[in-house]
């Protein structure tokens, strides 16, 4: 099993990214079956992110989201790149129990994908997740803060389905990143279309498909309103039908969830017929075990 999605720090916390705490991870993880970690921090957490990207949200109309969303930025935007590439290839280095791979959480940003990818080949990722947290300047999985809250009480459901899926689709297509993190969060806040999600399901699978990009299957919507996993059974049948491959993760944004519900996971996966996962060194895919 894989722990491809872990994050060194809680949102609204500030560095330091440290070699010991990267190490823990790893010990964390290998104590609960996991066989090889990848650190995958949120690009938006690094002020070179910010040099480049700070503003995009500039283009929503309703200014309260673009409020909102800059003071969010402002808040994370603090670490250094370097300095956390240096603690993971260190702890990497350092002998730790079980493989550390170098990764980032990237998000999509609407016509400014090639910017991204530009910055990110300075560095040597194992891994790039990609990960819609936005529509619009609506940081729709912000949960608990009044502005975000609000939009979920007047936003038509299937009109934010067709958004998100939507920017699924848009980033697939760039080919920036390796792997579609979480890729049904629109389910996040536990509100979803009365009907049949199978039309949204189809087109994440074909997007998925057609780009050569995988998706994880992780234990993190079990922690939210959804209470369910990502993807729903019928999302995951429709990658492994399309032959989209698939890597495990928590989505851990602390040590005592890394690696949180591998058990849950590797059961489902049997259930589901997934008898091989796919691993990533230097954004090279190859075959892991379940």
């Amino acid at each position: 099993m894989l722990d491809y999605h872990l994050h060194l720090l809680r949102h609204g916390e500030d560095g330091p990214y440290r070699v010991e705490a990267v190490r823990a991870y790893a010990e964390a993880a290998a104590a609960r079956g996991v066989e090889e970690i990848c650190i995958t921090e949120h690009l938006f957490r690094f002020r070179q992110a910010d040099r480049l990207l700070t503003g995009w949200w500039d283009a929503d109309p309703d200014g309260r989201l673009r409020e909102q969303t800059a003071a969010y930025w402002a808040e994370h935007a603090t670490g250094d790149l370097d300095e956390y590439v240096d603690a993971v290839r260190g702890a990497a280095a350092a002998g730790a129990p079980i493989p550390v791979r170098l990764g980032l959480e990237v998000d999509y940003y609407p016509g400014r994908m090639g910017e991204v990818a530009e910055l990110l080949a300075g560095w040597p990722f194992d891994l790039l997740l990609g990960s819609v947290h936005w529509l619009g300047a609506w940081g729709f999985d912000q949960m608990g803060d009044p502005v975000v809250d609000e939009q979920w009480e007047t936003r038509d459901v299937e009109a934010v389905w067709d958004a998100y899926v939507a920017a699924i689709e848009e980033l697939a297509a760039t080919r920036t990143t390796d792997v579609l993190a979480h890729p049904d969060l629109a389910k996040v806040a536990g509100i979803a279309p009365a009907g049949e999600l199978g039309p949204w399901w189809d087109r994440l699978a074909k997007a998925a498909a057609e780009n050569g990009v995988a998706a994880e299957v992780s234990s993190a919507g079990w922690r939210k309103p959804a209470a369910e996993e990502y993807p729903a059974p019928g999302l995951l049948a429709r990658f492994q039908a399309a032959g989209v491959p698939l890597t495990t993760a928590s989505d851990a944004h602390e040590l005592a969830l890394v690696a949180e519900g591998t058990d849950r996971l590797r059961m489902l996966l049997s259930s589901a017929g997934c008898t091989e996962l796919c691993g990533f060194e230097r954004r090279s895919p190859s075959p892991r075990g379940v």
